[in-house]
């Protein structure tokens, strides 16, 4: 049954249109772990006039929930790419050779 639905994914296109736009959004992802740190600094020190009291430094952890979704469809990614488009190594047959006892 993964044979048909395999075959299926890659006759069709599909396979290599998912696994573009899984790479796509890993990448989009990926500038998202420099950017979202950013984008929250910059709006903490606009807001830092308001009554509550907002601390200005510099944070890095808007950017882990940008870590996980970069490197989980980093991943999937790869694990769909190997299994659609990369067929295991198959084991090679063993070819008896002549023993150096019997040609002597």
């Amino acid at each position: 049954m993964l044979d048909r639905l395999k075959n299926a994914l890659v006759s069709s296109f599909i396979g290599t249109i998912t696994i573009g736009w899984l790479f796509t959004q890993a990448i989009l992802h990926f500038a998202f772990i420099v950017s979202a740190p950013v984008a929250s600094w910059l709006m903490r020190r606009e807001y830092l006039g308001s009554p509550e009291h907002i601390s200005a430094d510099f944070s890095l952890y808007p950017a882990l929930p940008e870590v996980a979704k970069s490197v989980s469809l980093f991943a999937v990614g790869y694990v769909l790419l190997r299994w659609l488009y990369y067929e295991a190594p198959q084991p090679q047959p063993r070819i008896a050779s002549p023993s150096p006892k019997a040609t002597a």
